[in-house]
């Protein structure tokens, strides 16, 4: 049968619960009917305290200051709802918000400050491109742009530097530099994983099967596999001299990023 992933998504009845006035959501009236069916009761409200470590810990990933804490328990007793509403959109404007959700990017992206293997040679710019994915979470970057330049920000029309350097989502690959090694092996490597990693980022699905043969269980063919790998092996790792992202004027710095060979566009991915 078809595998559970690709059913399209149907209706789900919202099930029928007692305490009709708990529930805030449509999420809860499930969450409140397993309680029912365990015999457990909903726990009380969480304090103002809790509510607003909760909210820092999730939004910034950093506890709330003293005065924060003082300051929440005063608007909370005055109006509930604006005092949580004001609080969050502080959280969401707070530059340790990028930092705090950027990582989760940064993982899914393999992100290393050196090269791996017996080597390991530093890579001390990295950190311009780990910027740029913070930078991107803390402007609310939409997704469709978000991904484009970091796929492809080299073959855009009269690209900026900061579109080059979200290019380096794809230089965050293991380096062998140990000496006998074949270059074009890694090379070849260093392909295939670009592949695999934008397929299991944005596809949230693995394409390493079909590097061998057609997938067994999802539809995806070698040919497919194949096609996806051509996009990236025309591509040359280099190193550009660009202005400081931060806007700090009179500097520079160093960023690796991808340069695609021939008179492919954007239009590739599309």
């Amino acid at each position: 049968p078809e595998h559970w992933a690709y059913e399209s998504i149907g209706e789900v009845k919202v099930p029928a619960i007692k305490i009709e006035d708990w529930p805030r959501n449509e999420v809860d009236r499930f969450v409140l009917a397993r309680l029912e069916q365990e015999g457990i009761t909903p726990s009380p409200d969480a304090s103002p305290h809790v509510v607003l470590r909760r909210l820092h810990l999730d939004l910034i990933g950093l506890p709330p200051t003293l005065s924060e804490l003082d300051a929440f328990d005063t608007a909370w007793q005055e109006d509930r709802e604006a005092c949580l509403e004001a609080t969050v959109d502080r959280l969401l404007a707070s530059p340790h918000f990028g930092e705090r959700w950027g990582r989760h990017w940064l993982d899914q992206a393999r992100y290393a400050d050196s090269d791996g293997y017996e080597k390991d040679n530093a890579r001390p710019h990295a950190w311009v491109w780990r910027d740029w994915v913070i930078k991107a979470f803390n402007d609310d970057m939409p997704i469709d742009q978000f991904t484009i330049e970091q796929l492809a920000g080299d073959l855009l029309p009269d690209a900026k530097p900061e579109h080059r350097v979200a290019t380096a989502f794809h230089r965050q690959t293991l380096w062998n530099r140990e000496g006998g090694i074949d270059p074009e092996e890694d090379r070849t490597k260093r392909t295939i994983d670009r592949l695999a990693t934008t397929a299991r980022t944005w596809l949230g699905l693995s394409l390493e099967c079909a590097q061998c043969h057609d997938h067994p269980y999802d539809p995806i063919l070698q040919r497919d596999f194949y096609q996806v790998y051509a996009f990236f092996n025309n591509a040359d790792e280099q190193s550009i001299q660009i202005p400081r992202l931060d806007g700090e004027k009179g500097k520079k710095q160093e960023a690796h990023v991808m340069k695609r060979n021939g008179n492919r566009t954007i239009d590739s991915l599309r």
